[in-house]
């Protein structure tokens, strides 16, 4: 099978989505690649394998690169003095933009526009997935728990402290902060208002263990990676949470069974079919038995693959399962009542 990688997009998480797909680039042995680089001022270009580098796009180099438009079905360019089009070869796209574009509807809605299968949330996923608080308010009517929260304005909250204080509508725990007294708070506040204008805040609370599961539905179900536990001091932070996903292993703690299977059905509540064709990976907080869900990542880093395995064939099964929005016959009936209304 042969996957169009698309990565970059105008975000804060730009550099990631790059590590991403040459982390991907490496991961999958099995199917082809090509890749689609989002440039930051939202220009396509396609890129060889052999330039999935960190440093040609860093230096630039990349706008040497043939530059592609979307077009119906998928992506198009124009070769030769004559500029003949010629169309890109793939199965399925995967959106691997984090954050702005990627995961806020942007380039979910123009693939689905312009009729390409793609590995990506669609627009309603993206909707809540993406904003902090939409995604509370969804999993709370599903029917999964969440830590309790306040929108703040100013730095000021109904909280003791300590508190964590982060922007709604960013991912890679940008801007996230763990705030123990009013002058923490108060520069904590400004970080976080820099990457946005929309600002929670929670209890931090002491001893909370933290997991994360990513999976999606199939034609056989759920299909679900292993259960990660996460080992860490205060909270999973950018570098943590990124600069490590390119490791080769991931040694697992063994996880309660009570607590994986509750973790699971979270996921399947959350996941639904909101998230059709979508790669997820929730993050899950467990404090006495509780499972509560703390984000939604709707294009994790590098599609967690290093939590599955036998990746390559995951992707192929999912791959598989990805429609499209189906076709709305527009037969012109109401209208023609109308004007024959009219003309008696």
């Amino acid at each position: 099978m042969k996957f169009l990688v698309i990565f970059g997009g105008s975000s804060f998480e730009h550099e990631i989505s790059i590590v991403s797909a040459i982390t991907l680039k490496d991961k999958i042995k099995k199917h082809s690649l090509e890749f689609l680089y989002v440039s930051p001022n939202r220009e396509f270009y396609l890129i060889d394998k052999e330039n999935m580098k960190s440093k040609y796009f860093a230096s630039g180099e990349y706008k040497k690169a043939q530059k592609a438009e979307i077009t119906k079905g998928g992506f198009k360019y124009q070769k030769g003095l004559l500029k003949k089009d010629y169309y890109v070869n793939f199965d399925v796209a995967i959106n691997l933009i984090h954050g702005r574009d990627g995961e806020d509807g942007k380039i979910p809605g123009m693939l689905e526009f312009f009729g390409i299968k793609a590995i990506t949330p669609n627009i309603e996923a993206s909707v809540v997935s993406y904003n902090k608080l939409y995604t509370k308010m969804y999993a709370k009517e599903m029917g999964v728990d969440v830590i309790d929260y306040e929108v703040i304005d100013f730095p000021k909250t109904k909280f003791d402290f300590p508190i964590i204080i982060k922007p709604a509508r960013l991912g890679s725990s940008i801007g996230v902060s763990v705030v123990r007294n009013q002058e923490e708070f108060d520069y904590a506040f400004d970080v976080a208002r820099e990457f946005d204008d929309l600002i929670l805040v929670e209890p931090f609370i002491e001893g909370i263990n933290e997991y994360n599961l990513a999976g999606f539905l199939s034609s056989e179900g759920f299909v679900f990676s292993k259960v990660e536990k996460v080992n860490k001091k205060e909270y999973l932070d950018f570098e943590k949470k990124y600069m490590d996903f390119s490791r080769k292993e991931t040694k697992l703690e063994e996880v309660d069974a009570e607590i994986e299977q509750k973790i699971k059905e979270a996921f399947e509540k959350i996941y639904n079919t909101t998230f059709k064709n979508a790669l997820i990976r929730c993050d899950f907080f467990e404090k006495e038995g509780v499972v509560y869900l703390n984000e939604i990542n709707p294009i994790p880093g590098s599609l967690a693959n290093y939590l599955f395995d036998d990746f390559d064939e995951k992707l192929e099964l999912l791959a598989k399962n990805v429609t499209l929005e189906k076709p709305i016959n527009i037969d012109f009936a109401y209208i023609n009542k109308i004007q024959m209304a009219k003309g008696k």
